[in-house]
């Protein structure tokens, strides 16, 4: 299975009041392909993602879902097809985590309709899937940093949409969760031809699970494409400042990026 939606960015320009973030950007979603944003720290990868979401509003251009303005469509439509994992998401006091995840079956109800057999269903596979069915009674708030960015993601998955957009998922999640939410995603994308787009930090995580990288700097598109095309020294160099080697990642064939420092180049003495 392959999601035939198409997801396009156009001529796109968004800022806060005086500051502009993102400059005439396009960019065009591979479809049923897993895609990373990376960037240095304000390029504007959440930016991006947010009006790709439609909680921005542009100030030129236009965010095209299958040919239509995101910004026009009725949000409970939007959301039957396209789900936001944002990246500090807060919730409601004392909601337990059954009742958080099931909130991702929102945009499939409608106003007569009653909880059905699939919504427990879809909230069930959710919790299994991100291994939080043991803390389904338990209140959000009492969970840990991992429990909790692992509760969003099952509540992004109960929503079940063709598309997913999720701003940094392996925030607060330590090596071993990261690499298990990861592998998540991916098993998500193969099994349902799921459009995955995550802006991600660790640029070796994402040159290894991503089929298509974009690299942002300073709110313009640096360059798009595979892996292998895209994590170039040049663009280390250029998008973030630092000086690298990228070899050959011996796992998986992909880029893997050896960061240089005073104290960690070839020759460097040791102490």
């Amino acid at each position: 299975m392959t999601t035939s939606h198409t997801l396009v960015v156009e001529d796109l320009a968004v800022g806060y009041k005086d500051r502009a973030v993102l400059e005439r950007l396009d960019l065009a979603v591979p479809p049923g392909r897993i895609t990373a944003i990376v960037g240095a720290n304000a390029s504007g990868k959440s930016t991006l993602l947010r009006s790709m979401s439609r909680l921005l509003a542009p100030r030129a251009g236009a965010v095209l879902l299958d040919g239509r303005s995101v910004h026009r469509m009725h949000a409970k439509e939007l959301a039957r097809t396209l789900g936001l994992l944002p990246q500090s998401p807060v919730a409601p006091e004392g909601i337990t985590v059954a009742d958080l995840v099931g909130r991702g079956r929102n945009p499939h109800q409608g106003l007569f309709s009653r909880w059905s057999a699939a919504d427990d269903a879809a909230v069930a596979a959710a919790l299994d899937a991100t291994h939080t069915a043991g803390l389904a009674e338990r209140p959000v708030d009492e969970l840990s940093g991992g429990q909790r960015q692992r509760v969003w993601i099952a509540m992004a998955l109960a929503q079940q949409t063709d598309l997913l957009l999720l701003d940094e998922p392996t925030t607060f999640l330590d090596v071993s969760h990261q690499v298990e939410v990861l592998d998540l995603l991916t098993d998500l994308n193969r099994a349902r031809g799921t459009t995955i787009v995550m802006v991600l930090h660790d640029l070796n995580l994402a040159a290894r699970y991503a089929d298509h990288l974009v690299a942002l700097a300073g709110g313009r598109l640096h360059a798009a494409g595979a892996p292998a095309d895209v994590l170039t020294e040049d663009c280390v160099r250029t998008v973030f400042g630092l000086e690298s080697r990228v070899i050959t990642d011996p796992t998986c064939g992909k880029p893997l990026v050896l960061p240089l420092g005073r104290h960690h180049t070839s020759g460097s003495p040791r102490g």
